[in-house]
């Protein structure tokens, strides 16, 4: 039985004049998502994109993959009715949806008409095909209120679809439909969650890592990959620029003031990633910071580290606890990966006794033993560029 997933498209349906940009966005990251999974023909119609799964293709994998893509409210996985008759709408429920039947002691029809020209309104078409149906399954009782099964049928342009229902989609807006961001990703797990839930919002990601080896294991710099592939399974691309750490750490350490070091690598973090997002055409720095959960998240201590670079910082999980930041970890699949025990560099050299309440006066003069810009140029020229794939 030929089966096609209907796509319906979330919040772009209120763009203006623009909207065709969305859809075009759409559509692109769709197809480039699935030429890894199927050679599937997509088509958008008001609003709604049809992605026909061949007969030879997995469409489990299929549906897999348009789950996570962004900028879809719903998805169905219906049969194709082999006629866009009444007749042929119930036989194909008949069968297509027999295991749900089998499931369930109450059902109910709900019909969609996007043809206007079909003969019948919803509710006679409906009401027509529910007591097919019902005679077809008759240990399943019809309930319009609270009915175990939905059966849905959609009268398009070119087809009849049958199908259980609708399950939620990725939701948010296309990647790329509202610009590039650099991800400055951890290998925690607060920084990945960060990473989609901006990658939600519709920008395009580039990964920054800071790697202090040999303080920092090639192990930890695995992990910190593993985890930018897993966030491609949701962004479809990215890479990671992996800067060369250790120098800079070790020149904090011996020439300014241990409670300060956190605060002053962390501003070093800030000047490197404004420096890589420029180079990538990235417009806004984004990082995993929550409100209080470690000394150098206090808002002072923020506003210190933050106050050396132009380029606007998002902190998409600022206002959230840990669980709630680790429900979405486990949801996109990079907790179990960020437990894993490897050690990152903001773990070396770390204070016993870090600063709360820095001024930023006091981080200023600490620094000036320091050469800012030539550290920061040799850790932008020893980048090493990592293309992650899924």
């Amino acid at each position: 039985m030929k089966e096609v997933l209907l796509l319906k498209c979330g919040e772009i349906v209120l763009k203006g004049l623009n909207r065709k940009t969305f859809e075009d966005r759409l559509l692109k990251n769709l197809k480039r998502r699935m030429a890894h999974v199927a050679d599937c023909e997509i088509t958008m119609r008001q609003s709604v994109v049809y992605v026909e799964i061949p007969d030879d293709a997995d469409a489990d994998a299929v549906m897999e993959c348009a789950s996570r893509v962004f900028g879809f409210a719903t998805i169905s996985r219906a049969a194709v009715c082999p006629e866009k008759t009444l007749e042929s709408v119930i036989a194909t429920a008949k069968d297509y949806l027999a295991p749900n039947f089998a499931a369930a002691k109450t059902f109910k029809v709900e019909s969609k008409r996007g043809d206007k020209k079909f003969p019948m309104t919803s509710t006679e078409i409906s009401q027509h095909v529910g007591g097919e149906l019902a005679d077809l399954f008759p240990d399943v009782r019809p309930d319009m209120h609270h009915p175990d099964l939905t059966v849905h049928v959609e009268m398009r342009e070119k087809y009849a679809f049958v199908h259980a229902g609708p399950v939620p989609g990725a939701g948010g807006m296309p990647i790329g439909s509202n610009g590039r961001a650099a991800l400055l990703l951890s290998g925690g797990i607060d920084s990945p969650v960060a990473g989609w839930m901006m990658a939600k919002r519709g920008l395009e990601l580039c990964g920054i890592h800071f790697f202090s080896y040999p303080y920092t294991s090639e192990r930890a710099k695995e992990k910190v990959l593993e985890l930018g592939r897993k966030l491609t399974a949701w962004c479809g691309r990215m890479s990671v620029m992996v800067v060369p750490f250790t120098h800079i750490q070790e020149e904090i350490r011996d020439k300014c003031h241990e409670e300060l070091f956190t605060l002053i690598m962390r501003r070093f973090m800030m000047r490197i990633s404004q420096a890589v997002a420029k180079r990538c055409g990235a417009k806004a720095l984004v990082t995993g910071e929550c409100l209080g959960q470690v000394a150098s998240q206090t808002m002072d201590a923020m506003l210190v580290t933050g106050s050396v670079v132009e380029l606007p910082i998002l902190r998409p999980c600022i206002g959230m606890d840990k669980e709630e930041i680790v429900q979405i970890a486990r949801r996109i699949g990079t907790f179990e990966t960020s437990i894993l025990p490897y050690e990152d560099c903001c773990t070396v050299f770390t204070p016993r006794h870090p600063r709360l309440r820095p001024m930023p006066g006091e981080v200023e003069a600490a620094e000036q033993a320091l050469d800012i810009e030539a550290m920061v140029q040799a850790a932008v020229d020893g980048i090493e560029r990592v293309q992650v794939n899924l």
